[in-house]
């Protein structure tokens, strides 16, 4: 379970981060109107290899996801399971345990 949560926070942080690395659909057009294209990865090699890589972290990220939340409710229903059911009070409360009779005084 903790390796799971591990690996799930890596992910997101590499997912975050990956997402940031990507350009825009607007950098093309920088560059139709004379601006220089500079991307790290080289002119259009980066676009492919970092799809990918997204999409592959998207997958384990929504795998990860999916693992944690069956865990979680799996672990909250054998909580529910071994607690014990309430008993309830043999008299209820605010009753006299025994009715009132009145006692009739002997005669004289």
């Amino acid at each position: 379970m903790t390796f799971i949560v591990v690996v799930h926070v890596l992910v997101c942080i590499a997912l975050i981060l990956i997402v940031l690395l990507q350009a825009g659909k607007g950098a093309e057009m920088g560059a139709a109107f004379g601006g220089a294209s500079q991307t790290i990865f080289g002119s259009a090699g980066a676009m492919g290899f970092l799809s990918k890589l997204t999409t592959v972290a998207a997958i384990i990220f929504m795998l990860t996801s999916l693992l944690l939340t069956f865990s979680s409710t799996k672990r909250a229903s054998t909580i529910m399971r071994e607690r014990p059911a309430p008993t309830a009070p043999a008299v209820p409360l605010g009753a006299p345990a025994q009715p009132q009779v009145p006692i009739p005084e002997p005669k004289k």
